[in-house]
């Protein structure tokens, strides 16, 4: 795991030097789409959550996610006028989410494959199918799969925008990952370890983050976390959160930063422990972190320090990251 954290800003190299013409292409077939439409599972699903985020904010248009069990278990249609259907899969060989596509296929709008699989069966049974060159990832916890999705995705929104502030931010974010590798977050350690759960927040593009965070919580540590949204964790779920309670408040430099350090110093001020990535926070202990001029890559930029840290802090629990119990790399559901 921890090699492979470290080869994240070379795999984000390699994906812009050998997937922007099909990322082009494909961005060509899905301009003129209505809406979006996604499936996947775990960290991809993830990953397709900040797509979500994303396009909705800097394209204006609606993203769904649909249930790959519709069709692989109760044979039913969903119909897609109108949409472009993005599937991200690492092995790209999950039966339920090729059923999905391959019956989006048939209705005859465009479907688009993230895969880190050449030749996989997603990629035989999409209209446009993207390498994320990621090279093999041989930890059972999906890391620079991950963000090469994310980036990937970016690099899609940034050619059917045309957008070049965005085409900037992506060229810098290997330099940018690498100074977000070697941030130390060792300071949560003991926070953490007092307790067998905590909450992960985010907002926007940082709350897809936040999901990501709080499964490799749970996959790695052996430790419960929540993800929450900043606007919807003071309704209801923050009762549970008493004195010590530790919390990761995951903030990027956008609109929603501010009601995030504000809900973060809140819940500090009643006593638990909340560490963020904001250095605007004030009750609330500020994380060292790495920013970036465009919002969504700093949004990004934290999901690489949080996975330095988790990799350390599962060690630090004497476990091994790389094989978590129960576990296997490829799980293919129905």
């Amino acid at each position: 795991m921890r090699r492979e954290i470290q080869e994240i800003p070379a795999a984000t190299q390699r994906l812009f030097q050998e997937s922007l013409e099909p990322v082009r292409k494909a961005a060509d077939t899905a301009r003129n789409a209505k809406y979006f439409a996604t499936v996947a599972r775990g960290s991809s699903d993830h990953a397709a959550t900040f797509f979500k985020y994303a396009v909705e904010i800097y394209l204006g248009k609606p993203v769904a996610s649909i249930g790959p069990s519709v069709t692989s278990v109760y044979k039913k249609r969903v119909a897609l006028d109108g949409a472009c259907v993005l599937a991200i899969s690492q092995s790209g060989a999950s039966p339920d989410i090729l059923s999905l596509v391959q019956d989006a296929t048939e209705q005859g709008v465009s479907t688009i494959g993230l895969t880190n699989t050449k030749g996989s069966p997603l990629a035989g049974v999409c209209t446009n199918a993207i390498d994320i060159a990621a090279g093999p990832e041989l930890s059972v916890a999906a890391t620079k799969t991950y963000v090469s999705s994310v980036v990937a995705g970016l690099m899609l929104i940034a050619e059917m925008s045309d957008d070049e502030d965005l085409r900037a931010a992506l060229k810098r974010l290997p330099a940018r990952f690498e100074a977000a590798i070697d941030q130390d977050w060792t300071s949560m350690n003991s926070a953490v370890d007092a307790h067998g759960s905590l909450y992960v927040i985010g907002r926007g593009p940082g709350f897809a983050v936040a999901h990501e965070a709080a499964l490799k919580f749970k996959e790695t540590c052996q430790i419960h976390g929540e993800a929450y949204s900043s606007a919807e964790v003071l309704h209801g779920p923050v009762s549970i959160v008493g004195e010590k309670y530790p919390v990761l408040a995951l903030a990027s430099r956008d609109e929603a930063e501010e009601g995030l350090v504000e809900t973060a110093d809140s819940i500090s001020g009643n006593g638990a422990l909340v560490f963020a990535t904001s250095s605007k926070v004030k009750a609330a202990k500020a994380l060292p972190h790495v920013e970036d001029e465009h919002p969504l890559t700093d949004a990004l930029i934290q999901i690489v320090s949080f996975y330095s840290f988790i990799e350390q802090f599962a060690l630090h629990r004497g476990l091994n990251p790389d094989t978590p119990r129960f576990l296997k790399k490829v799980t293919q559901t129905v």
